[in-house]
């Protein structure tokens, strides 16, 4: 791990996204809550809603394979893998790529509208967290407003279930802030203005956290 790299990564999003400079300590207490969940084993469970919902998938496809970085897969699993077939085993060497654990909830189609024909719709992402969410795992709470209902009543699971939490938000944060962890709340108030700045802010955390496990 190079800390200064890190460091670099955070000042870098500051100074392209001079707005941001307030949220500075706050996206690197995020980063903290993240590396400290996958040091210990645990997994992200991500969510939001329309082009939040976009943003939650994007998250996940910078964890679970390559970013900037290759990411090789140790020697051991690509052993175990070729004692198990020879020919396959060496192919999968070549292309598994190492992973930081994430799940987006917005995803499950059958379950979500399941529950949302059969019980209630704005209680669907609370229902995964209760299903997925362990101690030591991260919710991550995406909502442009902070008022997002379904995102609270996922937050309350989430805090009862024992997840650290954080959330991506903007105008003042509305309820969500005062629920998690850290908020990383941007200064703008029209929807798609933040959008465009949680964007560099997740891509930072994704980078600052490859640079803090992968060679």
């Amino acid at each position: 791990m190079d800390k200064q790299k890190i460091i670099q990564i955070l000042d870098e999003l500051v100074t392209r996204y001079p707005i941001l400079q307030e949220n500075r300590q706050n996206i690197y207490d995020a980063y903290k809550i993240l590396e400290e969940c996958y040091v210990n084993g645990h997994k992200l469970l991500v969510v939001g809603n329309g082009g939040s919902a976009a943003d939650a998938e994007h998250i996940v496809g910078e964890l679970m394979k390559g970013f900037v970085k290759e990411r090789k897969i140790n020697q051991e699993f690509i052993d175990k893998m070729i004692s198990l077939d020879k020919t396959k085993g060496n192919y999968m060497a070549d292309k598994l790529q190492g992973t930081l654990p994430a799940l987006s909830l917005n995803v499950n189609i059958g379950l979500n509208t399941a529950y949302l024909n059969d019980v209630e719709g704005n209680l669907v992402l609370a229902q995964e967290v209760y299903g997925y969410g362990k101690p030591g795992d991260v919710f991550m709470g995406i909502s442009t407003s902070g008022n997002s209902v379904n995102i609270n009543y996922a937050v309350i699971v989430a805090r009862a279930k024992g997840l650290k939490c954080i959330a991506l938000s903007g105008k003042d944060g509305g309820e969500l802030k005062n629920r998690v962890d850290t908020a990383i709340i941007v200064k703008e108030k029209e929807t798609f203005k933040i959008q465009e700045l949680h964007l560099p802010i997740y891509h930072a955390l994704c980078l600052m956290l490859e640079e803090r496990f992968f060679v």
